[in-house]
């Protein structure tokens, strides 16, 4: 049985709000109607301090009649370049960009967690903060541009939610420690002597190289790593050639790699260009690497992970918290727990009758908007009972 809980903002607010949002999506680091819709809609509401700490973001803080910790609580808000192939009335109505991760989602559940504990004031003890964060899509991130004009200073809690297409609606996934991976970027290319392709013993074939290359990346993760430690190493790409009859001078491969811990992506990215540099020299040919690092691994506070799932579980029962598995996905949330002990959980929104079965950046994805008012009042409550525990 659900715990009752004083309901201040209504599910049809938190879907008009979804809905409104999900019609005008912007692209990361162009998110000016939509955070501009957010700071209007959120100095309206009484009790709330607003600003704009960047360009495209926008924090309110809430203080408590009484004093204690600060707890900062973030939802993302940009869109994909993705077109939509949904057909229902509140599609997007700009070509060629979908709200395609359920961030529009976001932006509603943390204006309504904004409202309702606004409302309800004086069961804060301390302060709340809520980071609404342009371009969480885009490498190098809004949350560090956020961070870097000061919304951290104080914090002592921060916590965040990402609504979970892998996930049924109603359910909550907690995750202890590792939850998202790092996603780092590299690019290999491979210079030999290209020539007719009738005559391949004239030439240094950089394809033939690179395919060597693409078959061995996997022994990095097979053979040198941990099993222990969860690594992906995905080729995406692979560019070589113009014509049929052509061995051509170089090829260009890239891809991504993915973990749950710091230290083994310098360890992945010294192996990936050993294995090159081997490869290439016994060929004749030689590379070009390059390795850009992306957001950190989001990792778990343990003691904040137990006090989410304490409420979660008071709130909706046991049987709707589930401990799920990480995900290699990344998210720059990372960036935040930097600087403070938090946790980021999963609020599920699958739902075969609704269609929202899609994957996250599929042109259809879509979410249960009855996951809504569940992450709202979960938000809601974990804000009350982690400000009011002396101790976490």
């Amino acid at each position: 049985m659900e715990t009752t809980q004083k309901q201040i903002v209504s599910q049809e607010q938190l879907v008009e709000w979804r809905r409104h949002l999900h019609m005008n999506p912007e692209l990361s680091f162009h998110e000016e109607k939509t955070s501009q819709f957010i700071y209007d809609t959120l100095i309206q509401i009484p009790n709330l301090d607003v600003t704009r700490p960047t360009k495209y973001s926008v924090m309110a803080r809430l203080v408590g009649t009484n004093p204690g910790k600060v707890l900062a609580i973030r939802a993302d808000m940009d869109a994909l370049a993705i077109q939509e192939e949904n057909s229902f009335s509140f599609v997007s109505q700009n070509p060629g960009v979908m709200h395609a991760c359920g961030h529009d989602g976001h932006t509603a559940v943390l204006l309504g967690t904004a409202k309702e504990l606004a409302d309800r004031r004086d069961s804060i003890q301390g302060e709340v903060r809520f980071f609404f964060q342009h371009a969480e899509e885009v490498f190098p991130g809004g949350a560090q541009e956020m961070i870097d004009a000061g919304v951290m200073e104080g914090v002592d809690y921060v916590i965040g939610a990402h609504l979970w297409s892998p996930l049924e609606v109603g359910k909550i996934g907690i995750v202890y420690g590792g939850a998202m991976a790092s996603p780092d970027v590299f690019r290999i290319t491979i210079s030999g002597k290209g020539g007719h392709g009738g005559m391949p013993n004239e030439t240094v074939d950089s394809i033939a190289i690179g395919a060597q290359v693409v078959a061995n990346l996997q022994h990095i993760v097979a053979r040198t790593t941990d099993p222990f430690s969860p690594l992906v190493v995905s080729v995406t790409q692979f560019h070589a050639g113009t014509a049929d009859n052509v061995i051509p001078d170089s090829a260009t491969i890239a891809g991504t790699v993915r973990s749950m811990q710091h230290e083994l992506r310098e360890d992945t990215a010294n192996r990936i260009e050993q294995m090159v540099k081997g490869i290439t020299g016994a060929h004749g040919a030689t590379y070009s690497f390059e390795f850009e690092y992306g957001y950190r691994p989001v990792v778990n506070t343990d003691s904040i992970t137990a006090k989410i799932e304490q409420t979660a579980k008071e709130l909706f029962g046991e049987d709707r918290v589930v401990r799920t598995q990480p995900t290699m996905a990344g998210e720059d949330f990372s960036a935040y727990l930097e600087h403070a002990p938090g946790c980021f959980f999963f609020v599920g929104v699958r739902n075969e009758k609704e269609e929202s079965t899609y994957s996250h950046h599929h042109p259809r994805f879509t979410i249960d908007e009855a996951a809504l008012s569940i992450g709202k009042n979960l938000f809601v409550q974990a804000a009350i009972d982690l400000l009011n525990e002396e101790a976490i």
